[in-house]
Formats: structure tokens, sequence, C-alpha cells
């Protein structure tokens, strides 16, 4: 609980004990009017200073407004008519009550992020003289070596010059398992170093580091509106001033009517006091409050689960989100290549990998790297010589005296050797041994775990079309789209026709149905933009990707997706429950109260009763039921 809300919390007790100690008090007169006057200041002195400087900035029609004149005009009733003080002071004393758990509930959100986002680093380590400097991160240039020991945050993106350790991503990944660095690895600011001490050579500036843009990204997401947000913003300018000049004609009309036209005494009193009950139960509290705290709760319970949404906008969007395409490489699958199968070899798995790993050792192509990380042993290049790489083909390369041959069925064909071709999909590597045929290693891009439950999940959520649009070769991808469940699949694809495929898609699909773009690389940046909503992969995705989404998915996992639109539909039922609720109790009393039937109490029900009940409501989208 903040100070502020500390102190509202006092002036709350404070206010409700002098109000019952008072009715206690054998006092009437001038002197029970200022004994009054007392709790009425504590709880409502900002209220009407907040009053007259609207009025003095010409810009008078707001709540604080409704709260002054309803409040003062019931003070003036009880003093002229030695009445009751308690009305005046409780409208104010509960409105007082709905501020305070607006403001609680506001704070609770803002904190659900900031603890997510608790990753901003206040210091960067940076070694002058042979002693460790602490400086502003903002003053550390691209280029620069930063030190970071055990159990700091990792203050800029750079690249791990010496030693190694274990990094926390949880807070940017959400993964809860530590990531294993070494010299030579990248590593992105807002991470924690676990163990060992780290020489980074930073390669951006902190305004651009991994830590700045996701803080940025939530900073910024309220100041996108939603359209339901912008309806309430303008019907509060027109609803305000418009029961303002009501509330005036209910307490002047009826009394001129009455003595005009049927001769009887205007009875002001009885018509001001309705004018003014009136105008406590118009103010439009709950609508203008609740509505906005319904979106920052959802932006905050999505980034409480990984899914960072730039704006209130966006996750209206995203509720209405019926077709959902998807990039392949890197967002479907894990974008690492990766030894798949072993088929019709003649010797041990181990050995044939060992043949493949030591031919393709002078090769830093993604395939080579592979094959030695599926060989799995520290290679010694000594005992290779004589690699030849040819280019389209493969290599060949002498490995302890006998030739290997590593390479495509181009390979096989130049080396006039019988090969067997293979049914599976992926890369295939065929190998042979002093001039035999000794099998063949298929290579894969692994699909994501998750990647085929987020594709059922999707379904179930309502999605009513899954695309996948790729770069790959056509069986690749069907064999892809098949494993996980896609509707259509599109391959082959450069970056400008994956624009024009979503181009096609937008113009098929019904008006109300929106459509998510969900990709990771740099070619998907035009298509993220494209797209009704597009989704972006945070951890492994490339900066262009992330800037150009409209929601960031912080651990890549793809179902995050079906979850964030869960959580935007949640969001959204309950902005249109507090709509629906607000209006319909508020024209309900306001009925009541310019006939006379409700007395101020129920105006306060109307007002404060409804408000800390939609405010209560909002406050539901921070919780997420777990998939």
């Amino acid at each position: 609980m903040s100070k502020k809300q500390k102190k509202m919390l006092v002036r709350i007790i404070i206010a409700a004990a002098l109000m019952i100690a008072l009715h206690f008090v054998p006092v009437q007169g001038y002197a029970r009017f200022v004994l009054y006057l007392v709790p009425y200041l504590i709880i409502g002195y900002d209220i009407l200073i907040k009053a007259f400087k609207g009025i003095k900035n010409r810009q008078p029609f707001d709540e604080s407004l409704l709260m002054a004149v309803a409040t003062i005009g019931a003070v003036i009733i009880a003093l002229t008519d030695s009445g009751d003080y308690t009305e005046a002071i409780a409208v104010m004393l509960f409105y007082q009550v709905g501020e305070w758990f607006q403001s609680y509930a506001v704070g609770k959100s803002r904190r659900n992020i900031s603890e997510l986002m608790d990753i901003r680093p206040d210091y960067a380590n940076v070694e002058r003289d042979g002693k460790l400097e602490q400086v502003d991160p903002d003053e550390v240039g691209p280029g620069s070596v930063i030190v970071v020991q055990p159990g700091e945050k990792v203050p800029i993106d750079g690249m791990i010059l010496e030693g190694d350790t274990a990094l926390n991503t949880s807070a940017l990944t959400g993964e809860s398992l530590p990531r294993e660095v070494h010299e030579g690895d990248e590593v992105l600011s807002g991470c924690i170093n676990m163990t060992g001490v780290l020489k980074i050579r930073t390669t951006k500036e902190f305004g651009e580091s991994t830590v700045s843009k996701i803080l940025d990204l939530v900073e910024n997401a309220s100041s996108r509106k939603s359209k339901s947000e912008q309806f309430i913003t303008k019907f509060a300018r027109i609803y305000t001033p418009a029961v303002v000049y009501s509330a005036i004609a209910l307490a002047v009309l009826p009394p001129l009517v009455r003595m005009a036209a049927l001769g009887m005494g205007p009875d002001w009193e009885t018509w001001i006091y309705r004018a003014l009950t009136f105008l406590v139960i118009s103010c439009p509290c709950a609508l203008v409050i609740s509505i906005p705290l319904s979106f920052f709760a959802g932006i905050g319970g999505a980034s409480n689960e990984g899914v960072l949404v730039k704006g209130s906008n966006y996750l209206e969007t995203l509720a209405q989100t019926k077709y959902v395409v998807f990039d392949k490489t890197g967002t479907m699958t894990r974008g690492v290549f990766e030894v798949d199968g072993i088929h019709h070899n003649k010797m041990e798995d181990e050995k044939l990998l060992e043949y493949a790993a030591l031919a393709e050792c002078a090769s830093s192509h993604p395939i080579s790297k592979s094959l030695q990380r599926a060989y799995g042993k520290e290679l010694d290049r000594s005992r290779v010589s004589d690699i030849k790489e040819i280019s389209g083909n493969g290599v060949t390369a002498v490995v302890d005296g006998i030739t290997v041959a590593a390479g495509n069925t181009k390979l096989m064909k130049r080396l006039g050797i019988d090969y067997i071709d293979c049914h599976s999909i992926g890369t295939i590597i065929h190998m042979a041994v002093n001039g035999t045929y000794a099998g063949h290693i298929v290579i894969s891009d692994i699909v994501k775990p998750h990647a085929k439950e987020a594709v059922t999940a999707l379904k179930a959520a309502g999605v009513q079309k899954t695309v996948m649009l790729t770069g790959d070769t056509r069986n690749v991808a069907e064999q892809a789209a098949s494993l996980l469940g896609i509707d259509q699949v599109y391959s082959e694809l450069l970056p400008a026709d994956k624009v024009d495929k979503v181009e096609e898609l937008l113009a098929e699909k019904p008006e109300k149905a929106k459509l998510a773009f969900v990709g990771d690389g740099i070619n998907d940046a035009p298509v993220l933009s494209r797209a009704d909503i597009g989704i972006a992969m945070g951890a492994m995705g490339s900066d262009a990707a992330i800037e150009a989404a409209d929601i960031v998915l912080m651990d890549d996992d793809p179902m995050k997706i079906a979850k964030a639109i869960r959580i935007s539909r949640k969001c959204l039922r309950i902005v249109y429950e507090n709509i629906w609720f607000a209006i319909g109790i508020k024209l309900i009393c306001l009925v009541l109260g310019a006939a006379g039937i409700a007395n101020m109490w129920l105006a306060i029900f109307a007002d404060v009763g409804v408000m800390i009940i939609a405010v209560l409501n909002a406050i539901r989208a921070l919780f997420v039921k777990k998939l």
C-alpha cells in the first residue's frame, strides 16, 4: 500500500469515526453545522479543490463537480431545515472509499507488472585502473567491457569475453531452468548471473537493450486506448453536462410549473433535494474508472503470464481473433537443426556420426554444427586430412586413413556410389566409407514441445482457421503442418509472398473476424505489421519482429497464444459486464430519484456502490486460470 493510499485510509477512518460520534453530541444550530463541517472537510477537501480548479480551467464537467454540488447542496438544505448533515458527509465518504478501492486496484495491477518487469539494472560494473566502478547503464556505450558478478543482473546486451555461468532468465522468458552460457555466447540484459564472474563486451546501448525495450512496451501500453475506452471518454464528455443541466431543470421547472399552472407552493426544498440526489446518482465514476482499469488489469494479468501487450486496443482486437497464421522456423519449430534419425547404416550409429562429424569439422554450416552436436564429443582435427568441400554436393575427407564422403544425392552420383532414397522429411546426409554406401543421416528442424497442443488449444478457444506460411520446401512444410494439425500451409515463400498471402486471407475472412500473425524473424516484420494483430516471439525473436508486433511472447512458447486470447476475452467480458451493470443501475435509480422515490442513501449506492462492485469485478482480469 502506497503512502497516498495509507493517508486516504486514515482520512476515511477519522471522518467515519467523527460522523458516528457527532450523533451522540447534543448540539444544535450553527454549532452543529461547524462540528459536522470538520469531518466533511477532512474527507472532501481534495474533491472541492478539484472542482474549483475544473471551473477555473473552464473544464467543470467531471465527477468532482457533481460530488461538490451535490454535497454542498445537501449541507445547505440541512442547515436551512435544521436537518441531518450525515447524508452530505456519507456521500463524500463513500465516494472516497470507492476512489481508494480504485487506487488499490490500479496499484495491485501495477505491482503485478512491475514484479514481472523487476529487471531494470541499477548499475553496470566497468573496470577502471584495476578496480570495478559502478556507473549508470546509460553511460555505457556499445563495445565497452563490463563485469557481471554472481547475483547481479546483466545490465546491457552483449557477448561473453571471459567466464562461464548459469543465467536465471525467468524474468525475460518465464523459463525456470537456469541457462548455461560460455565464452562467445550472447547474453541479454535482465538475466541474473547465478554462479561465475562474466566479462561481457556490450553490443548495444542501454536504451536499445532487451530490458529497456520490454520496459518501454509495458510503460506505453496504457497510452493506446481501446474502442471501449474511447467510447467511455466520449460518453463522459456528453453525459456529464447533460446530467448537470437535467438536474438544474429538475430543481427549477417543477416548482415553476406548480406555481404557474397549478397555483400551488413551489416546494423548492423537495425538488432541489431530488436534483441533488439525481446528481449523485448520475456520477459516471463506475464507467470512467472501471473500464480503463479492466484493460489495465488485463494487461497486468497477461504480463504476469509472460505475454506483453503493447496497448489495450490490441487486447480488444485479440479477443476477436478467428484466424491465426504462423511462420514455421523459430515460431512453431525450434529453428535449430538436429539429427532426427539414422537409416540403412552398415555400422553402429555412433561410429557413422563420428565419421560424419569429423568430415564436416571444418564447416560452420548449421547442418555441420548439428552433426557435431549429435556426436557430442570433442573433435580431434588431427585425425582428419584432405578435406574437400564440393559446392552444392557435400564434403569428402580422409579420417584415420579412411576415405569418407558426406553429402546429398548429387555427391553420391558424382562418386558413382549406389545410395538408398530416404522417405523421411528433412535434410538427408548420405554417407560413404571407403567407396561403399554406409547409410544416411536425417537432419530436421525440431517442432517445439508444445506446438501441437498450442494449435489444439487455439481451436478449442474458437479460432476457426490456422494457416502456416514458410520459405521451406513443400514436403517439409506439409509434414510440419500435418504433424501440428494446421489447416492450411503455403511453402517456398519469400517475405513479400507472405505479405501477399496475408492480404488474400484478410480479404477472405468475415469482416468482424480478426487475423493474427505469429512470427519471429526479420523477414516476418512486414507481415506482423500488416496483420490485424501481430504476435512476436520475444526470447529468440529478432528486434525487427518484436518492434513490429503488437503482442510479444516472452518465452517463445506458442501455447501462450491461446492463453493471450483467453485473457483478452475475459477482459472484454468484464468490460461489457461493467458497462451494462453501471448504466442499467444508474438509469433505474435516476428515474426513481427524479420521481422522489430514491433518497440520498440509494443515490450513494447507485454511485459509490456500483463503482466499488465494478472495480472489484475489473480486478478479476488480473487472475488467469492455467491451461
